[in-house]
């Protein structure tokens, strides 16, 4: 017989190396259609913690913490079955199988010592998690741990096809439908309309080419954007497609300030729809926060909210 899971020994171990992203990975993907939607991260948002950047590896921004502040907890013979890493500063994330929740305590535990940032006035200590409102074990630990639930959250949407109609894309006039394009010139203009959608002055070129290059969710049939008369970007919408369990996802959808309220990033969403339904998706997600413009731009495509979900706050 084998042990119960509750009984196998559990060993964390800090982060190896490239090997070690992809076995976070894999188990992002095994663990989609056990879990609700989200409640661990997909896999472009996790391919954008290590290809996002000027080279290739973890996020640059994590490289003050310890082990680049990850940790991982394996089953005695080598499954991976739990991760815990930031995104921000003195925030967590946990990405999980639901087999495994009793180790859940650990990990956050973990994370207190290691991921939380002193407060302004440094004094005390200070650490975020995200929690979806459905997620009651998790939300009960951390009352118990001392985190109280802010005002601050967001949602996961999801757009089932079935047999839905989905409008044919129609770019507004002037403006040219296609996809990005693997080079300097594309890579520099991506660059400087994530840097003008965002509010940004992050973004370069060749932490743009990188990801292209190296990243596996990327595929540049699914890389959307809408080319302005000038020939800069205007827009630009991301997907990627989980061909294992066909469901496409939106990531990034933005727009230039100065190209706004011409439904450039609807088409975009609409055209991106189309491909990836051929591709064999039944299903669409994409994830926001608290914009309202954004929101109302997904609740007109046809995205219904499938969880909403807070930052948990805990200072210590």
């Amino acid at each position: 017989m084998t042990a119960d899971n509750t009984t196998q020994r559990i060993i964390s171990r800090s982060v190896r190396g490239e090997e070690d992203f992809w076995l976070v990975r894999n188990l992002l993907i095994e663990t989609w259609p056990i879990t609700p939607p989200d409640f661990n991260w997909d896999v472009r948002r996790w391919d954008g913690s290590y290809f996002h950047n000027e080279e290739a590896g973890w996020d640059a921004r994590w490289g003050k913490y310890e082990d680049n502040g990850i940790r991982l907890w394996e089953t005695e013979d080598g499954r991976l079955v739990g991760a815990v890493h930031p995104e921000g500063a003195g925030e967590a994330f946990l990405q999980l199988h639901p087999d495994y929740r009793h180790i859940e305590e650990e990990m956050i535990a973990w994370a207190e010592e290691h991921l939380s940032v002193p407060t302004e006035d440094g004094t005390e200590r200070l650490l975020r998690i995200f929690v979806y409102e459905y997620d009651s074990p998790r939300r009960s630990l951390l009352e118990r741990r001392g985190y109280e639930k802010t005002s601050h959250g967001g949602v996961i949407r999801r757009l089932r096809f079935g047999n839905k109609q989905i409008p044919r894309p129609v770019i507004a006039e002037g403006y040219i439908l296609r996809t990005t394009r693997p080079d300097d010139d594309d890579c520099r203009k991506i660059a400087d309309l994530f840097n003008a959608a965002f509010n940004r002055d992050i973004h370069t070129a060749k932490e743009i080419r990188t990801f292209m290059a190296s990243s596996p969710s990327y595929r540049n049939d699914l890389d959307l954007v809408a080319e302005a008369p000038d020939g800069t970007l205007a827009a630009l919408v991301g997907m990627i497609y989980d061909e294992v369990n066909r469901y496409g996802l939106f990531e990034p959808v933005c727009t230039h300030p100065d190209h706004q309220r011409r439904g450039l990033a609807g088409t975009l969403m609409f055209e991106g729809l189309h491909r990836v339904r051929a591709l064999g998706a039944t299903e669409a997600y994409v994830g926001t926060g608290d914009q309202v413009d954004a929101n109302r731009l997904y609740e007109s495509i046809g995205f219904t909210v499938v969880h909403k979900g807070y930052i948990w706050r805990k200072v210590f």
